[in-house]
């Protein structure tokens, strides 16, 4: 490491990520070409970033930290090239790409020179993406045209008390300050929008950061993202359907030694995505949530079992990167229908297309487990047999179908009384809802006690690893 970036927060935030001593600094002798309005005159070491290379748990990565001691991190023209070149390195050798983000914005001086560099930046998050991961960290500012490329990657941490992410500052929007609403704080950002997959001080995000590298293939064609896995593979999973609702807790008790990595998690809570081992593999989940346990043990928050729009997004995008990186899907099902208000209204049929499109386009393996209620095209869209599970398990008291039992024979026989309705429930439940029913008609393939799903999970899992699956030809989809 040069003694130009040693004594730099830059480098020291590297130096927490990285294996010790791993980092290999490229290009620390570079600063800024611009002799623009006396820039000559103006020390600017590394041009104010720090690139280089380095491992994580012995696993290859390219990193580039950005330092606001210089020129407050803003981005110039031989800036954005060390980024840029930090990127071309990690394609070629098949890699991550770890961006550390501290930064005012493009240099002023240096105008089009560092616009047209920055726009090389773009370029490459566009060739990387789905090549190799894509991780941002911000710990200052990230506004403006950095936001679009903290955007563009494929998970994002922001420091709690000091990370700032806005395309617009808080005071430029109209009708809006700071006071009011801080549009660019890391609550608003990792609530509302869906960016933010992580917040916390800078010692928890570069440990989670640490933690999901080593879950993740180097890049779309590595399946070298294993583990050894030191859990009992039959291992009985005792009392896992009393925790049903709140399937982050499912998620956790199935996985090896309850390992979860669970992402954007103050995001669309309805919705749980994330990260888990089976046999040593990494199972990317998405799971149906009605309830969230607080510290006492006892449910804190609420939400019904219905499709929102932000929970589609938010599962779109993860089994995107699945699919693109190769890494199986499983998901928890418990859903009743769409989310029914005027808001969703605006987005909720698109943004459940683009669920359905995504299960469906994926050719990653695909396990459905129906936990509670599977009811309608609601059903359909979370990863059913109809658009592609290869495998669909359910839980004893599991109901599928239109929907609930009791309301369909309200509606088929409105005209009679209490008790033939009573009956004629039964009778629905029975023979269109019960998971025996759709196992009769090949639905769902096996029903499985709940206290035995990792066992399945794993055995399934392991059956499906050589799956090969081809899609028509085309250049993309549209949906």
């Amino acid at each position: 490491m040069s003694n130009i970036a040693s004594k730099s927060v830059a480098c020291e935030r590297i130096c927490m990520l990285l294996d010790e001593g791993s980092f290999v600094e490229i290009g620390g002798a570079i600063t800024a070409r611009s002799t623009d309005f006396n820039m000559q005159n103006t020390d600017t070491p590394a041009d104010g970033v720090v690139t280089g290379y380095g491992l994580i748990d012995g696993n290859l990565v390219y990193v580039y930290s950005q330092d606001a001691s210089v020129l407050k991190g803003a981005i110039g023209e031989m800036h954005a090239k060390k980024i840029v070149r930090i990127y071309d390195m990690a394609m070629k050798m098949g890699a991550p790409v770890i961006g550390l983000i501290d930064c005012a914005g493009l240099r002023l001086q240096e105008a089009t020179d560092a616009l047209d560099a920055f726009g090389s930046l773009y370029y490459r998050q566009t060739m990387a993406s789905g090549v190799i991961p894509q991780i941002a960290a911000i710990f200052g500012k990230c506004g403006g045209g950095l936001a679009v490329a903290s955007a563009m990657t494929d998970f994002t941490f922001i420091e709690g008390a000091n990370g700032k992410l806005f395309l617009n500052a808080p005071n430029a929007i109209a009708g809006n300050e700071v006071s009011k609403c801080d549009t660019s704080s890391a609550e608003f950002q990792s609530e509302n929008t869906g960016l933010i997959d992580m917040v916390g001080d800078t010692t928890e995000i570069l440990t989670q950061i640490r933690s999901l590298v080593c879950m993740l293939p180097a890049n779309n064609e590595d399946d070298a993202s294993y583990d050894e896995c030191l859990d009992d593979l039959n291992r009985v999973c005792e009392g896992i359907e009393n925790v049903a609702s709140d399937t982050a807790l499912v998620a956790t008790l199935v996985s090896d030694n309850h390992q979860f990595f669970e992402t954007k998690r103050e995001y669309a809570k309805d919705m749980v995505t994330g990260f888990i081992r089976l046999n040593g593999t990494t199972v990317g989940v998405v799971a149906n949530r009605s309830g969230i346990y607080g510290e006492e043990g006892k449910i804190a928050e609420e939400f019904d079992t219905t499709l929102s729009a932000n929970g589609c997004k938010k599962a779109t995008d993860f089994v995107e990167f699945c699919d693109a990186f190769n890494i199986p899907v499983v998901s928890f099902t418990n859903v009743t229908g769409y989310k029914t208000c005027k808001c969703a209204e605006k987005t909720l049929a698109r943004e459940s297309a683009k669920l359905t499109y995504a299960f469906a386009n994926a050719t990653v393996p695909k396990v459905n487990v129906i936990l509670g209620k599977a009811y309608g095209s609601a059903y359909i869209t979370m990863n059913s047999k109809s658009i592609g599970a290869d495998l669909v398990f359910a839980w004893p008291k599991a109901e599928i179908g239109m929907m609930d039992a009791k309301l369909a024979a309200k509606i088929m026989y409105a005209d009679e009384d209490a008790t033939t309705i009573e009956e004629k429930a039964a009778e629905y439940k029975e023979l269109q809802t019960s998971p025996k029913a759709a196992a009769r008609r090949g639905y769902v393939d096996a029903i499985v006690e709940p206290a035995e799903t990792r066992k399945h999970l794993i055995g399934t899992l392991e059956m499906l690893f050589t799956k090969r699956e081809e899609r028509p030809l085309k250049k993309h989809g549209t949906i």
